[in-house]
């Protein structure tokens, strides 16, 4: 069963129309918008057309994120209501797809009044916890970094994607359901290394841990191809690590995390909360190195690690290549979002650095038959150790120290012939320690879009 059929089980007419009566009204407003939307979703076919023409005689884009809510439901003729958007915006356009992107290639036109009224009134029927997040208070825009009507619908409900929190684990060992080119998502912190198998993980999307005595969290957006690992506790304002959850919700195809204290949603890309009480909190979460491998390469470089069990307490297909497969196979998007392909197709991997002043991504290519690069952020200076074949890249902080790749694995040599090991938290030479620098891959669309700031590419 699609998207749209379920959620047609879920938004009859009656129902939509139960919910929007019981909704409390907007500001006042003489311009029949309000009347419009809501015969437009619960009026017969013949009232629902007169609707539309009305919404059209008024030649305002406001109303497109209110007939994008009905393409995406189906709750009317997608013909007519292409034909309404077109009308009001002066392009042409097929489709929620076509709209979404439209939408968000023209902030200038903000949603009519009545929009917030319709959409919670929707989201509600499908699953009422929507409303802890989205409500008269939440969706003021002096309350959001995000506009509402970019907020879309993920096609599960609240935790209908569970994230693990505190999930058991068992030694390498035990893992017999394991192929060694399987990738995981490795973490080490204070000695203690943990994997977290991308095979299971897509199922999830996050996990709340505590590793090496540190809390953190793995915020995983299958659709945007990221696993960033966020340290959670000691945060300004907050008594205890903040537990993330995944809302149901999507952002330019990229996933709202919500911290299960306060019901702030956030941003799952930059760490940062972007509606709810948190909103104006200022925090940001502090990036932990992570890295994408194959498991054959985490065991061997770290002999003690413990890995997921496939006891989750969950019922799901954990096999190899079965999560995503299809979407992961594909060079399109599930849901919309802009991108600039100029530079690279927006599903190419990129592995990305964010410091305080600059940001930088390097195409996975670059790292083809494995590789040893110099290169800088900013004013920071790198040195980046990769293989394109497993997503694999760590990079660390090699101050005014150029490096090559060593005689054996797990080795380096700079160029005064000094010989480095590569260790998960530093390369470590004798008493020097270059330490590491958090990054993280992701698709191409989901660094040059979610950033906020202009990211620097590398090129040859």
């Amino acid at each position: 069963m699609s998207v749209i059929q379920t959620t047609r089980l879920f938004l009859s007419a009656f129902a939509v129309s139960l919910l929007l009566a019981a909704m409390p009204l907007s500001a006042a407003s003489d311009d029949g918008m309000e009347e419009a939307s809501l015969i437009l979703f619960t009026g017969s076919i013949d009232a629902r057309f007169e609707a539309l023409k009305t919404i059209v005689a008024r030649k305002n884009p406001d109303m497109l994120p209110t007939l994008i809510l009905a393409i995406r439901f189906g709750l009317y003729d997608e013909e007519s209501l292409n034909w309404a958007a077109e009308q009001i915006t002066g392009d042409p356009g097929t489709g929620w797809f076509d709209w979404m992107l439209w939408q968000e290639a023209h902030p200038e036109f903000p949603a009519h009044e009545s929009y917030v009224k319709t959409k919670l009134a929707m989201f509600s029927r499908i699953d009422p916890n929507f409303l802890k997040f989205l409500n008269e208070k939440t969706t003021d825009p002096a309350n959001m970094k995000i506009r509402l009507e970019e907020i879309s619908w993920g096609g599960v409900r609240v935790d209908g994607i569970p994230s693990l929190d505190n999930p058991t684990l068992i030694d390498a060992d035990a893992a017999t359901y394991m192929r060694g080119d399987d990738l995981v998502f490795g973490v080490a912190i204070n000695g203690d290394a943990r994997a977290y198998p991308l095979r299971i993980m897509g199922w999830h999307e996050m996990f709340n841990d505590v590793i090496g005595g540190v809390p953190v969290a793995l915020a995983y957006c299958t659709l945007c191809g990221a696993g960033i690992l966020f340290e959670t506790g000691d945060i300004a304002g907050q008594d205890a690590p903040l537990v993330f959850g995944s809302s149901g919700f999507l952002y330019r195809s990229n996933k709202l995390m919500f911290d299960r204290k306060t019901n702030s949603l956030w941003n799952q890309f930059t760490g940062q909360p972007v509606m709810g009480p948190l909103v104006h909190s200022g925090i940001k979460l502090k990036q932990r190195p992570v890295v994408i491998t194959s498991w054959d390469a985490w065991k061997a470089e770290n002999s003690s690690t413990k890995i997921l069990s496939l006891n989750t307490g969950y019922r799901r297909d954990y096999g190899s290549g079965v999560v995503y497969s299809s979407y992961f196979a594909s060079p399109n998007l599930m849901f919309p979002a802009l991108v600039d392909q100029s530079r690279l197709k927006q599903k190419e991997y990129v592995f990305g650095i964010r410091l305080p002043l600059n940001a930088k991504a390097w195409p996975i290519g670059t790292f083809a038959g494995g590789r040893v690069l110099n290169d800088a952020v900013g004013a920071t200076n790198l040195v980046l150790i990769g293989d394109a074949a497993t997503r694999t890249v760590r990079a660390y902080d090699r101050g005014d120290i150029l490096f090559h790749a060593g005689a054996t694995a797990g080795q380096l040599t700079d160029s005064e012939g000094g010989d480095w090991t590569v260790q998960e938290d530093a390369l470590i030479s004798q008493n020097t320690r270059a330490p590491r620098i958090a990054g993280h891959i992701a698709y191409w669309f989901a660094w040059d879009s979610y950033l906020g700031v202009r990211s620097e590419l590398f090129a040859e």
